[in-house]
């Protein structure tokens, strides 16, 4: 197997998700786009495969809730399903709900350090047990559940709803989610929002008349653009043989069988 470069590495800042509206008198797109999507229960588990064979070169995302590692991208351990990070509120956020869930939980204790370190690379009051008692509370559904409930509300559930409201299908929202996932729901040039910007300075989404096609052919540029702004995602396959690979296909409603490659590895979905 090929090592990763890196996990998710997104800046929380809180920011909102940038939003265009649609032009008035835009061409009507197909609404069949939108009567399946993302969340979909089938769909939205192909979605976290996908996911996790580039954030851990696995399909098995749900042997993630365990995952912790400092992955030396600056911000601090990375953890979980999606990549919550020590250092940019994500983590802190999900351990925050944790607890208010299950007060006591054998990550309680850490939510003290868990706010000092907010911002940082530190492990200051984090070391030397809290990878331990993260891979102990990983073995608890409140805390799956808590994993879970964060990815959506914070990633997943706001990809989807900008995918609907731009008109675009089943892939197009993962393209989204896919983005939201390694650069953060912001509004700067490489988060989420500035990213649609970008596209959407060169091809317009099937809400504002445009082909979707094109969009999203768009959209991947700009993240590529993106990515490559940092060296820790200056690997670009995850859109190069995958999510290109299905917009050239045709396969607007990600339909499987699916295969795909991410940092030189080779994946199946049937």
């Amino acid at each position: 197997m090929t090592n990763r470069p890196t996990r998710r590495t997104t800046l929380l800042l809180g920011l909102a998700l940038a939003t265009a509206p649609a032009t008035a008198g835009a061409t009507p797109y197909e609404p069949r786009m939108l009567a399946t999507g993302l969340d979909d229960p089938v769909k939205k588990e192909i979605a976290m495969k996908l996911v996790s064979s580039a954030e851990n070169s696995s399909l098995d995302w749900k042997a993630q809730y365990k995952y912790i590692e400092d992955i030396d991208d600056g911000r601090g351990y990375t953890a979980g399903i999606i990549g919550f990070c020590s250092g940019t509120g994500d983590m802190l956020e999900l351990v925050e709900l944790y607890a208010d869930r299950k007060p006591g939980n054998v990550l309680a204790k850490y939510l003290p350090a868990l706010r000092r370190v907010n911002g940082t690379d530190s492990h200051a009051g984090l070391d030397p047990n809290y990878p331990r008692d993260w891979r102990t509370a990983a073995a608890d559904s409140v805390f799956k559940t808590a994993q879970n409930d964060e990815r959506d509300r914070v990633y997943f559930n706001p990809a989807v709803a900008q995918g609907k409201s731009d008109g675009i299908g089943t892939l197009g929202q993962f393209i989204y989610y896919d983005a939201i996932v390694m650069h953060g729901p912001g509004t700067d040039a490489t988060s989420f929002g500035g990213i649609r910007s970008r596209a959407l300075r060169t091809a317009k989404p099937p809400a504002q008349g445009g082909n979707q096609v094109t969009y999203l052919n768009a959209f991947l540029d700009a993240r590529v653009w993106a990515m490559k702004q940092e060296e820790a995602h200056s690997d670009t396959s995850r859109v190069d043989t995958a999510q290109r690979v299905f917009l050239r296909n045709g396969n607007l409603n990600l339909n499987t069988p699916l295969d795909w490659k991410v940092y030189g590895d080779s994946y199946h979905l049937d």
